[in-house]
């Protein structure tokens, strides 16, 4: 004989209710959002003591992780960027540092981190360009060379474009050259020479050294 009876409205609301308090616990466990404070630094303490025992990468995913559930901390990106750093993995620096002045501008730590990797990235690229067999002679060719690949694979003319903002260099006014003062010896010499005899205005009869009484 069979007993089976069909649930009633009820007991397909519970079961139904049941089954989606038990889905949104599973998606709770996935995701377990942003941390309190006293679990955000244990978490940031296991990925430090991870780094310590000289597990890198580990530290790094750990960290990764700790971001992604604390999408507007910036604690985990700087120690990443560090990390990357120290490791000399410069294009990841930049992009963790960037992640973190993006949630904090005023990080130093980031800042020098992007800066740094960026002018080392930047002269990376130079000395493999500087290797080149085509970038051979002096000074002056190397850079007008060098130059003229960048423009090339840029697809620039100007390298660095004058800001709008910035004022015409005004034409410089020619001056004259100012007179040279005569040196003191030249004006001692002028002192004691006699002064010239003034022209007689009349005959010849004036008395040539009248000037000298």
């Amino acid at each position: 004989m069979n007993d089976y009876k069909p649930l009633s409205g009820i007991h397909r609301t519970l079961v139904l209710l049941v089954g989606s308090a038990a889905l949104l616990a599973g998606c709770a466990t996935s995701n377990p959002g942003p941390q309190r404070d006293e679990s955000f630094n244990q978490s940031m303490s296991e990925a430090e003591a991870a780094l310590t025992s000289g597990q890198r990468d580990q530290a790094v995913s750990l960290f990764e992780q700790i971001a992604k559930n604390n999408p507007t901390r910036e604690e985990p990106w700087s120690r990443i960027a560090q990390i990357q750093f120290g490791a000399e993995r410069y294009p990841q620096a930049i992009v963790a540092a960037e992640e973190a002045l993006q949630r904090d501008s005023a990080d130093r730590k980031a800042k020098s981190v992007l800066a740094v990797s960026g002018l080392r990235v930047a002269r990376r690229s130079l000395q493999e360009l500087r290797a080149d067999s085509a970038l051979a002679g002096d000074v002056r060719s190397d850079a007008q060379l060098l130059a003229r690949m960048l423009r090339d694979t840029l697809g620039e003319q100007v390298l660095f474009p004058r800001d709008k903002g910035d004022a015409q260099p005004a034409k410089p006014v020619p001056r004259r050259r100012p007179t040279a003062k005569p040196t003191a010896a030249a004006q001692s010499t002028q002192s004691a020479a006699p002064s010239a005899p003034a022209a007689p205005s009349g005959g010849g009869s004036a008395d040539p050294f009248g000037a000298l009484r």
